[in-house]
């Protein structure tokens, strides 16, 4: 602000706003204002050098301060007050002396746009000698960013007329107050993210309908419980967000996604009590484990089930076959007769003989067959 007093030469007031309290939820704006007089005669002898400026300085003369249309100062200066530096002869510039705060009631009409929210300031400051002498002002600056906001400060000469016809000079001040377009990219960037995030519960779910194992739905539970607890860390993130009072960006972004992704919590937890279910209703019964003497093996669980009887035809005909086959073989004999040498062409002098032999064998063999199928 060097540049702001170069040009002041003649007495001249200058109020400089060296902080700017931007508070939304108050809402109010706390300005803390610096008296400074800029001009040869009028800078306190001791005190030059204000602001990096040599033409500024402490005023020479009390000044009593008004915002507004109080009735009361709302700060009053007094040159006698301020101390010397005993080594260097100097001015000490001690704040509560040199400095007042004013408070200031903020028009919020558009905080609800968040973070395209602009705020407006109209206020009016005049100063007065001891004796009630109007002092005139020439200049009222403020700093141009805080942390969180962009400040832009016109001043403008104004005047009002007293009931006895006397004009009463001050000097009116118009602040704008915006968000920095670095605040509002990042501001839209977690709003994205979350965005994002609310989809991927929703991918969760439609991915989870489709699998049958438990083990497999607890990552995407999981996931989707951790997503739960960082989209309000993603709100609480954005720059000087204001609370959870309807504003647009929670409207259409926070709420919304909060309810998506608990819906999608829920959603995940059902689909895994029901798969659990399925399961347990999946799991054959297991028997009771037997006692001892119910596992000692049995004389009828030994041999094997027999075997399906024939029951077409087909198979009555090719059953009948096997067993007049197995007759003649005298298999049904006990014990079966097994032929100790293969049967060689009949000899036609024994020819007779060897037939009855034959057809006795397989009479006898006949009966002890009938009575053996008796049996079974």
């Amino acid at each position: 602000m060097t540049a702001l007093y170069e040009g002041f030469f003649v007495t001249k007031v200058v109020l400089i706003g060296e902080s700017v309290d931007v508070d939304i939820d108050e809402p109010s704006i706390t300005i803390r204002w610096s008296v400074l007089a800029c001009g040869g005669d009028c800078i306190l002898p001791g005190s030059a050098g204000v602001h990096g400026s040599n033409n500024c300085g402490l005023p020479t003369f009390p000044i009593h301060l008004y915002i507004d249309s109080d009735d009361k100062p709302i700060a009053t200066y007094d040159p006698s007050e301020i101390p010397f530096d005993r080594d260097t002869g100097h001015r000490r510039s001690i704040q509560n002396l040199v400095q007042f705060d004013s408070d200031h009631v903020l028009d919020v009409h558009e905080a609800r746009l968040y973070p395209f929210d602009t705020y407006t300031l109209s206020s009016t400051i005049r100063a007065t000698s001891f004796d009630k002498q109007t002092i005139p002002i020439r200049k009222i600056a403020t700093i141009d960013m805080t942390s969180s906001f962009n400040i832009e400060t016109i001043d403008v000469a104004s005047f009002s007329t007293l009931a006895n016809g006397t004009e009463d000079v001050s000097r009116d001040f118009d602040m704008h107050v915006t968000r920095p377009n670095e605040a509002r990219f990042f501001t839209l960037l977690l709003f994205t993210v979350a965005w994002i995030l609310a989809h991927v519960t929703i991918g969760h779910v439609l991915i989870a309908r489709r699998l049958h194992r438990l083990k497999a739905l607890f990552p995407h539970i999981i996931s989707s419980g951790a997503i739960l607890m960082a989209v309000p860390q993603l709100r609480n993130s954005m720059p000087d967000a204001p609370g959870l009072d309807g504003v647009l960006i929670d409207c259409i972004g926070f709420f919304p996604q909060m309810v998506i992704v608990g819906l999608s919590t829920i959603t995940l937890l059902l689909i895994l009590v029901v798969r659990e279910v399925d399961n347990m209703q999946n799991i054959p019964l297991t028997p009771a484990a037997p006692s001892m003497h119910r596992q000692r093996p049995t004389l009828i669980s030994q041999f094997p089930r027999p075997p399906r009887g024939p029951c077409t035809s087909m198979e009555i005909a090719q059953w009948e076959m096997r067993r007049l086959i197995k007759h003649l073989k005298g298999e049904y004999v006990f014990p079966p007769i097994k032929p100790s040498h293969r049967l060689q062409p009949p000899d036609t002098a024994k020819s007779s003989h060897r037939r009855v032999k034959t057809m006795s064998k397989i009479m006898e063999a006949g009966e002890v067959s009938h009575w053996s199928e008796d049996e079974h």
